[in-house]
């Protein structure tokens, strides 16, 4: 399509008889409806009233759009409810990401899984209502399509795990498998959960969810002994950033968050770990690759509403032109420049710019024909915009995993 990102980032490595899929996922999509703006979190028995409002695919969705936007081509397995939410989420996917949807189905009958996300204080509540689809009535195949990489949660059932004989499958096709995992409300914590990280090339928790998987005393410990179980274990560090160790290499690294001004944290984390996808299937250095998912991270939380805030190459474009700009400000402003020098090169001298896809008030505006494109009318009001459409960048801020 002709809005779709105008850089390809595995032109490099790209080779006759390479998966027409560079990236497998599988999971549920919801239809969420974010509110913004909110002084305090909701107390019981009173009202409460958002400044700003927005609505948008979510769920595996945050992830696939990530991919999606940063030139990866993506193909999705999901359940599709037929009700109007699930239309115009099966249409601002596959018509408006370019996401192959070929092995995803719609279900009759079936009403689409809601998140309603609260976001405050840089933070979010949620809360979710689906019930599980129903299995297809004809038989779908066991093993996903050829791809260089796929994205896998595990953990419990309870923890949002996904079965994993696909997991397994995939990797002894070849595919690199990246794994992330979710809450577990059960309070087991088991390190069992985790048992399929023989079958991964990397796991990308988050600081509470490392430290609780492996009972280490901080994060950092936690990475250490995750990595004895997968290649490469990167743990998100919130305001500290991220921190990986290659246990193929015996290195580690650190990288800062990025001080920008949070509106809206939900699906953060995924677009964290769809931009350390693409930067490793890119054959990055490991600090460049935590330093771009940081990047990609931050400038999603300046916008509304999960999926439709990740950002593309031309925003990525927009904030180095800026940071340089800023550059001669402060110490801090120096370094940042010195850590994403890596983007002088990889970026395109010229590029055309295409308006986003982001997260609209409500659905039920949207005309016939699809989805409406460009910024959210009436979506809300965010912070004055500084680099890449947030105050300057600059070390520091905070990377929140934001997962519906």
């Amino acid at each position: 399509m002709d809005d779709h990102p105008v850089l390809d980032p595995l032109g490099g490595v790209r080779a006759p008889g390479d998966p027409a899929t560079d990236v497998y996922l599988t999971g549920t999509v919801f239809l969420d409806i974010i509110f913004t703006g909110l002084d305090q979190a909701p107390v019981r028995g009173t009202e409460s009233w958002a400044r700003g409002m927005g609505s948008s695919p979510g769920g595996i969705a945050n992830m696939a759009t990530a991919l999606a936007r940063l030139g990866l081509r993506t193909t999705l397995a999901a359940a599709f409810g037929d009700d109007m939410y699930g239309d115009y989420c099966w249409e601002s996917l596959r018509e408006g990401e370019g996401i192959d949807l070929g092995p995803s189905r719609r279900v009759p009958g079936w009403h689409s899984p809601v998140t309603v996300s609260m976001a405050y204080e840089g933070e979010r509540t949620m809360v979710s209502h689906g019930h599980r689809a129903p299995p297809p009535e004809d038989a779908v195949p066991t093993c996903p399509p050829p791809a260089r990489a796929a994205v896998a949660s595990l953990g419990g059932p309870d923890a949002g795990g996904e079965p994993g004989d696909w997991i397994a499958r995939a990797a002894a096709t070849g595919t690199k498998v990246f794994a992330d995992v979710g809450w577990d409300e059960t309070g087991r914590w088991d390190p069992a959960d985790l048992d399929g990280l023989r079958h991964c090339a990397a796991f990308l928790p988050n600081a509470e969810e490392a430290v609780r998987y492996t009972r280490a005393d901080g994060p950092r410990e936690a990475a250490r002994r995750l990595a004895e179980r997968v290649p490469l274990a990167v743990v998100t560090l919130g305001a500290q950033g991220a921190f990986a160790v290659d246990s193929s290499t015996g290195r580690t690294a650190e990288v800062p968050a990025l001080a920008v001004e949070a509106l809206d944290p939900t699906g953060a984390g995924d677009v964290f770990v769809a931009g350390f996808v693409t930067g490793t299937l890119a054959q990055w250095p490991l600090t460049d690759r935590l330093a771009f998912a940081s990047l990609c991270a931050a400038l999603s939380v300046q916008e509304f509403g999960g999926s439709l805030s990740a950002p593309g190459w031309i925003e990525i474009a927009g904030w180095w032109e800026q940071a340089k700009a800023y550059a001669g400000q402060s110490p801090a402003h120096r370094e940042a420049l010195c850590r994403y020098g890596f983007l002088e090169d990889l970026l395109p001298a010229a590029t055309r710019p295409w308006p986003l896809r982001r997260a609209v008030p409500t659905i039920g505006f949207r005309p016939a024909q699809g989805p409406a494109r460009g910024p959210a009318q009436g979506a809300g009001q965010g912070p004055a915009r500084g680099p890449a459409g947030g105050p300057a960048a600059a070390p520091g801020g905070a990377v929140r995993k934001g997962e519906p």
